[in-house]
């Protein structure tokens, strides 16, 4: 008898997963425990595996398509078996809950093939007086003191969006109107490039999918919420290259590759133990800043997909050895896109870095919502005044960006001032380990 497979919820209030890749086809025979698929949501990539032993009679969804928690995926069935009507019963959309982490988990906007979902599992069916929108918006029209309900949706699908609502409370239209019907489009030939150069056209249309997706979705919430200001100073890291270098055999010979991230890990969390709103977030909804009492150092990585964000967890309870095998865990399981969602939730505050790619400094952004984020550059040689003498010296830029709301200049300077202060004296950072 066939059976109908639904996309399970993963987690930490996530709504919807986009279908990064299909690892069955149909008619395939799969055993329990066997992956699926990949879906992506806007915390990791996972592996959906088979609830059961079985034929795969069906796959539901394209690659790139968007699909709801509960929405059908596959349907199993025996060999031979037909497959089954529409069910009569499809699962209700779900809206992202907030994490406990105080992170809101919100979910990437439909997937679109020219301004129409792809398929019709991307489609949406809204219970009466129910509205697609996300936290971030639900949140934004309460503080403009409007009725969500009312706001006709101009986001894929009826999604009520961030200019939606300013629009509905600068007195514009607000009346909710039912949606057109969604006609499905044709799906595109798996062999078919998701790029293509349109004839005689001086332009490609890349689709706007995946990590790009959410990493858009991010640095809008960021402009929309945090009131930022960036405050540069340079650091002379000399005695921090000279203590590296000593301690890399022994690193070495445990097996640990020892950067200098785990020195800035390490002065960046007594820089905030000294400055705990650094350290915390501000819940909007309720009016409070929420100051954390743990200490999860996200680290900023570049991947082929895009940037995101792994979290060191407890960074304040390793040492700088552990910290060094934590963060080559985490950069190899991001590069091969194996990432848990675990390692990507949680963080308290963000460290980024452009590597040796130069340039003199950037101004970060903050990861919405925590309150600030650190960016480290190149170490350079420098000529350096020390004892009225100019002196050759190693010379790091630190640029940090903070939520003026919450952190006053003084205070952000207080901070950058502290973690300057140890990567200078990195000595004082194994009192710290």
């Amino acid at each position: 008898m066939a059976f109908e497979f639904k996309l399970p919820d993963v987690g930490e209030g996530i709504a919807e997963g986009e279908i990064v890749s299909w690892l069955v086809k149909q008619g395939d025979g799969v055993k329990e425990d066997q992956p699926l698929l990949e879906i992506m949501t806007d915390k990791a990539t996972v592996e959906i595996t088979s609830p059961r032993s079985g034929t795969i009679l069906k796959l539901i969804g394209d690659e790139g398509d968007v699909v709801l928690v509960g929405a059908p995926l596959v349907v199993f069935g025996e060999q031979g078996e037909g497959v089954p009507g529409p069910s009569n019963d499809p699962a209700p959309p779900q809206e992202a809950a907030p994490s406990t982490n105080g992170q809101p988990q919100t979910p990437p906007a439909v997937a679109e093939n020219g301004g129409q979902p792809a398929t019709a599992t991307a489609a949406t069916t809204l219970p009466r007086g129910r509205v697609l929108a996300a936290p971030a918006t639900r949140r934004l029209a309460r503080e403009q003191g409007v009725d969500i309900v009312t706001i006709s949706g101009t986001g894929p699908h009826g999604r009520v969006t961030p200019g939606d609502v300013m629009n509905a409370a600068q007195g514009g239209a607000t009346t909710a109107v039912a949606a057109a019907p969604v006609t499905p489009s044709a799906s595109p030939s798996p062999s078919v490039a998701p790029t293509a150069l349109v004839a005689g056209v001086e332009e490609e249309r890349v689709p706007l999918r995946g990590v790009r997706k959410v990493i858009s979705h991010h640095m809008e919430q960021a402009r929309d919420h945090v009131a930022a200001f960036t405050y540069v100073d340079e650091v002379d890291v000399s005695e921090l290259v000279k203590l590296r270098a000593d301690l890399k055999p022994l690193a070495q010979d445990r097996g640990v590759k020892l950067s200098y991230l785990p020195f800035i890990v390490k002065a960046v969390v007594a820089g905030l133990k000294k400055h705990p709103y650094l350290n915390a977030s501000l819940d909007e909804a309720s009016q409070e800043i929420v100051l954390k009492r743990a200490y999860h150092i996200g680290i900023a990585a570049a991947t082929e997909q895009g940037l995101i964000v792994p979290v060191v967890k407890s960074a304040d309870r390793r040492s700088i050895l552990e910290i060094a095998q934590e963060v080559v865990r985490l950069a190899e399981a991001a590069r091969a896109g194996k990432s848990a969602p675990e390692d990507l939730q949680g963080s308290t505050f963000t460290i980024t870095s452009l590597g040796s790619l130069g340039g003199l400094f950037a101004t970060p952004i903050v990861n919405y919502p925590e309150l600030a984020i650190m960016g480290i550059h190149e170490i350079k040689k420098r000529p350096v005044v020390v004892d009225n003498q100019i002196v050759i010296r190693d010379v790091m830029l630190i640029s940090l960006t903070f939520d003026h709301r919450i952190i006053d200049g003084h205070v952000g300077a207080a901070f950058a001032n502290e973690v300057k202060r140890l990567l200078e004296n990195p000595k004082l950072l194994l009192v710290e380990a």
